[in-house]
């Protein structure tokens, strides 16, 4: 394959296959596969009270507004990882992922509560990390 280099935006109907080396500042829509290596940033969701942790971002920052918000987490795609962090405290939120194994919610209830979780076609949501946060 002949090496190309692009000057300006990029657009491809088939995609990229092959191997790129260097830096990508911008919005990336679609999958990325393969090895990845350096600092992957992503957009957070900020969610104020009861509601739906959104699996298009991979951090959502949550703000309680009363006691024992309920919030839903949908299935996501096989090795997605999604980060949830108590950001302000105005009271508490029970986390109930649609498909999970080893638990069957999350409550936060301090600012700085957080979980890490990571998603896998066969079994669901797993936890793989818990900060203050309480599994039950």
């Amino acid at each position: 394959m002949a090496r190309t280099s692009f000057n300006g935006p990029v657009a491809s109907a088939n995609g990229f296959i092959g191997n790129f080396t260097g830096n990508i500042t911008g919005n990336v829509t679609g999958n990325v596969t393969g090895n990845l290596t350096g600092i992957t940033i992503g957009t957070v969701q900020s969610l104020s009270g009861a509601g739906a942790v959104n699996i298009t971002t991979a951090t959502t920052k949550l703000t309680t507004t009363g006691s024992a918000q309920a919030l839903t987490l949908a299935d996501g795609a096989n090795g997605q990882i999604k980060n949830i962090v108590h950001a302000v405290d105005g009271g508490s939120a029970v986390l109930t992922p649609t498909t999970k194994t080893g638990f069957t919610t999350i409550t936060f209830t301090n600012a700085g509560d957080s979980a890490q979780l990571q998603y896998f076609t066969t079994q669901g949501w797993m936890i793989v990390a818990l900060n203050g946060a309480v599994a039950a």
